[in-house]
């Protein structure tokens, strides 16, 4: 489940525009990040409202948490990059946030079963999170479901976290005894879900309606927009698991999310990349 009071904080935000604009030009020579100015964070963030004692708080934790790596800039400017392993984590998102397919029903499900020695029990905690962060949810103690879709995503995602050994994978067709529907609704909460994307479109089809209606497209409107509505949004993919429609409630509203958010990239994502430019190549 997303926590909502994680949206739009200063280490939300600078992990969003990382994941937006930070990352260097594709097909760099040497694959590295690019390394952004300190001085351009603080105005980067300083447009999102966040003053500069937040925006240096905010880099600390992420540094010490291994995400952001000190850098220099060509000149000598103090500045941060992605870390390899922060590099791998938003590219591993890209595919959940930019556009995962819905399951088919006929296309099954796939069961995560773990064990964890007691010894080891830190790493229940572990499996147990990321788990619920790939959208899995709870079919019994120890024994975790999710659409079949999720089945190389969550391979991966357990061997680059060393986990793999603690669990195994199936996967099948649902053949138990009451409707596949019901025992969707006892997997998952669906209401929490629902009511997260609800939450989304309040904050965010009135920012559309706005640039439907505008004829131009102002840099750094573009940028606080476009990194608000991403910030939003990058964590709804996660919390759903993308099940097939048929299991869905009638009015579900991760379809009009997803609409909103595409339209809101499409309009706005390349005219802030430009405000972004600006931003972190000034003094």
């Amino acid at each position: 489940m997303i926590d909502q009071q994680a949206q739009h904080t200063p280490r939300s935000l600078i992990v969003t525009f990382y994941g937006a604009y930070g990352r260097g030009e594709p097909g760099a020579a040497d694959g590295a990040a690019a390394a952004v100015p300190v001085a351009g964070l603080i105005r980067l963030l300083g447009a999102l409202g966040v003053d500069p004692p937040s925006v240096r708080s905010a880099v600390s934790r992420l540094k010490r948490r291994g995400l952001l790596v000190p850098a220099r800039t060509a000149t000598g400017a103090a500045a941060y990059g992605l870390s390899d392993a922060a590099r791998e984590l938003l590219e591993d998102g890209d595919r959940r946030i930019f556009g995962r397919p819905a399951a088919r029903s006929s296309d099954g499900w796939v069961l995560a079963v773990f064990s964890v020695p007691e010894q080891e029990r830190h790493k229940r905690h572990l499996l147990r999170s990321r788990l619920a962060r790939l959208g899995f949810g709870t079919a019994a103690p120890g024994v975790w479901i999710a659409p079949a879709q999720l089945y190389e995503e969550t391979r991966h995602t357990l061997e680059r976290l060393q986990l793999a050994p603690y669990v195994d994978l199936f996967t099948g067709a649902h053949a138990g005894f009451a409707a596949t529907a019901d025992a969707v609704a006892r997997w998952w909460d669906l209401d929490a879900i629902a009511a997260q994307y609800r939450a989304f479109l309040d904050e965010q089809e009135p920012v559309l309606r706005r640039w439907s209606r505008r004829r131009t497209v102002p840099p750094e409107a573009a940028y606080h927009d476009y990194l608000l509505a991403l910030d939003a949004w990058r964590r709804l993919p996660y919390a759903d698991p993308g099940l097939p429609s048929p299991l869905l409630p009638e009015d579900w509203p991760g379809g009009r999310a997803a609409e909103v958010f595409s339209r809101l990239h499409g309009m706005l994502r390349t005219t802030g990349a430009r405000y972004a430019q600006q931003a972190t190549a000034g003094p």
